[in-house]
């Protein structure tokens, strides 16, 4: 099994239980806080990923940083505890995104990204993530970015489905339009 797949597992099954022990919006925090404070250590991140120390003194690292981090769930505790003691631990940042993607389907929440040339101001982006919740009968959380090779309008993905209204697009179907009728 590869180390996705496995990754999605964990989550999915860490997500079923969540649902039934515990909120899942807080274990979500609480997994993505862990995983943040192992990405941003180095030393850290390269000894839970080298397969030559033990996974007990993994464990005991995990249990010194969760005793120091405050309470946190007990079926995260447990998780994190498997993965340091089956040397999973290297399983966590995609783990976390799958069990991200399994809160937000949960609750009914699309993520997705606008592109613009210039930043849109708040109220458009509103806009824009109330006619894409019309369209998708689910909640939006739109991440804005400025690209100005779009010229003007915006390209909008929610998943595999992109809404473009670039003016950068426009020009090339004018183009396209142009060259096949010999104009």
């Amino acid at each position: 099994m590869t180390n996705r797949a496995a990754a999605l597992r964990y989550a999915r099954a860490l997500f079923d239980v969540a649902k039934k022990e515990s909120d899942v919006e807080q274990v979500q925090q609480q997994l993505e806080a862990f995983v943040q404070l192992v990405t941003q250590n180095p030393a850290l991140a390269q000894a839970f990923g080298n397969s030559a120390i033990p996974a007990a003194k993994k464990r005991a690292v995990v249990e010194a940083l969760l005793a120091r981090g405050g309470a946190v769930a007990p079926v995260l505790s447990k998780l994190l505890m498997l993965l340091a003691a089956s040397d999973r631990l290297t399983l966590l940042p995609d783990l976390s995104a799958a069990y991200r993607e399994r809160v937000l389907d949960h609750l009914q929440v699309v993520r997705g990204e606008v592109r613009s040339a210039m930043p849109l101001s708040a109220d458009r982006m509103k806009a824009l993530e109330r006619s894409l919740a019309q369209a998708t009968g689910r909640r939006v959380i739109l991440d804005a970015k400025v690209d100005p090779a779009i010229i003007g309008g915006v390209v909008t993905r929610l998943g595999s489905t992109v809404f473009d209204g670039s003016v950068t697009t426009q020009l090339e179907k004018l183009k396209h339009t142009l060259v096949e009728s010999g104009t």
